[in-house]
């Protein structure tokens, strides 16, 4: 045998390793330019409400209109606090959101566990009923909703909006299609044979391994839940309001002000920003992590 032909199986293998899964991939400048216009295009509507809370009324309806800051800013931003009554419909936001994504997360969880992983009658026909609840228009039920509140001696209270929603079909299903790959049947018989009891393996088998799902489900139920219009405004009133509410209050009157109605919408939506630069960075590292797992 030749030296070369000692030295091929070195070489190809060589160019496996350039090639191969070890190969360290580079973005190309179409890559970055194209997600610099699309990361233009998701902020605009955020920096134009900037834009439009910083001027005047009068500035806002001339033609062309403004494309950078004004100075009036805090002065809209104070206006939109006093006149809808802000520091009430954040603290009242803040516990309908909180509340309601605590309560969503863990019930989700726990029925998506029960119906990738458990086994009793009627499973398939239970989850295809939950599926179906997400077909039905959520206005066919606020009238109804809303006499059952009566009912109940809710009106314009809290936990008028808070029961509706402390868990979702949408939850449900989502947990249950995520425990199926991502937890082990194994493991969870491993933990039976310990004798672990079915709290301890919901503690600590299900809730570690639906950690990156319950951090994506946990945002966007508390970004859907600060958002919510519909059955708010339906069930509280200005004395009692969300943010939402508070802030429809500012679009009343012969001529509204629409830099200040911008100013409104603007601190509307700095808690929802201010949740994601905190909680943004854990939520990709733990899907990341689930994805590396299975």
């Amino acid at each position: 045998m030749t030296t070369s032909e000692l030295t091929l199986p070195r070489k190809s293998g060589r160019r496996r390793g350039r090639t191969g899964a070890g190969k360290q991939l580079h973005a190309g400048p179409v890559t970055y330019v194209v997600l610099t216009v699309f990361a233009l295009v998701s902020l605009a509507p955020l920096v134009w409400t900037a834009i439009a809370a910083s001027r005047t009324d009068r500035r806002l309806a001339e033609t062309p209109p403004p494309l950078w800051f004004g100075g009036n800013l805090f002065k809209n931003l104070e206006s939109a606090w006093d006149q809808a009554g802000l520091g009430t419909a954040m603290f009242n936001s803040l516990i309908v959101a909180g509340t309601i994504t605590v309560s969503t997360v863990l019930f989700s969880t726990l029925a998506g566990f029960a119906f990738a992983k458990l086994r009793f009658r009627f499973s398939g026909l239970l989850l295809l009923l939950t599926i179906g609840t997400m077909m039905i228009p959520p206005q066919l039920a606020v009238v109804p909703l809303y006499l059952w509140m009566s009912d109940l001696g809710w009106s314009n209270q809290l936990q008028t909006v808070i029961l509706p929603s402390l868990v979702t079909a949408f939850g449900t299903f989502f947990m249950r299609q995520y425990l199926v790959q991502a937890l082990p049947t194994e493991l969870i018989e491993a933990a039976r044979v310990d004798g672990a009891s079915s709290l301890r393996v919901v503690w600590h088998v299900v809730f570690p391994a639906a950690r990156p799902a319950m951090a994506v489900l946990g945002l966007l139920t508390f970004v859907f839940a600060w958002n919510d219009f519909l059955w708010p405004i339906i069930a509280l009133n200005q004395q009692n309001p969300t943010v939402q509410v508070a802030l429809n209050s500012l679009g009343t009157g012969y001529v509204p002000d629409q830099a200040v109605i911008m100013a409104g919408a603007l601190l509307g939506t700095l808690p929802l920003l201010v949740a994601f630069l905190l909680f943004g960075k854990q939520i990709v590292g733990g899907i990341m992590q689930g994805a590396i797992k299975g």
